[in-house]
């Protein structure tokens, strides 16, 4: 049994209003996608990293670690499901059904190895899958279009998604494929499972897992990348 990576890159980060797609970003000397990816090319656990970018994206090809053996590169699609669904294909027409496949957000490179480790040991023999999540803490209101809070939400049962998120290769593309052919863009692999009547499991991980989406978001990544290097040395 193989586990792979799967980071789909093929988006601009429209909110970042940057020059370059948010994961070209610099974060402490490198790009955003080179810290994210270092975290799966590193672990032993990792079989194999398939990265989803646009067909004419002109920054990948110059990165110094797209040469790497582990990597597969794959275009990617209008939307990021779109995107981990080619890579998904990938690996189903390379034989990996039954394989585990983790599909991770490029722009959270503050991922811990060790939170791959717990959510790998948890899922490994689970008969769905799930994904890495963090209880909600703060309250949480509803708001209106107008940006006026119109409820009060109960937080209790209710999770921060994270990534990575892991399934079967092969259910998982089905999965996808169908929610699209039913006209539904999922914004997670979560989602598309349970909309098979499946119910992914939470693992929980830790809230410095944060999606860079907005400029505030790189110096927060930043300290926290500081943070766990300096652990690591301590």
């Amino acid at each position: 049994m193989a586990y792979w990576a799967v980071i789909p890159a093929a988006g601009v980060g429209t909110r970042m209003a940057a020059e370059v797609p948010k994961q070209y970003l610099s974060l402490r000397g490198r790009t955003i996608i080179e810290h994210t990816l270092e975290r799966f090319l590193s672990h032993p656990r990792i079989d194999g990293v398939v990265v989803s970018v646009a067909t004419e994206d002109p920054i990948w090809p110059t990165l110094p670690l797209t040469g790497r053996p582990q990597i597969l590169r794959i275009d990617g699609g209008a939307e990021r499901c779109h995107s981990v669904l080619n890579a998904l294909r990938a690996l189903v027409s390379a034989g990996c059904d039954a394989d585990w496949a983790l599909v991770h957000d490029a722009a959270r490179p503050c991922v811990r190895t060790t939170d791959i480790d717990t959510m790998i040991d948890a899922l490994s023999d689970d008969p769905v899958g799930g994904i890495l999540a963090v209880p909600v803490r703060d309250t949480m209101k509803r708001g209106s279009g107008t940006q006026r809070i119109t409820a009060t939400v109960d937080r209790s049962g209710l999770w921060h998604a994270l990534t990575p998120q892991m399934f079967r290769v092969g259910p998982l593309a089905a999965a996808i494929e169908r929610a699209l052919d039913s006209g539904v863009k999922v914004t997670d692999e979560a989602q598309a499972m349970e909309l098979t009547g499946q119910a992914p499991r939470l693992v929980e991980g830790h809230a410095d897992n944060i999606k860079i989406t907005r400029p505030q978001d790189l110096e927060l990544a930043e300290l926290y990348l500081r943070h766990q290097e300096e652990s690591r040395c301590a």
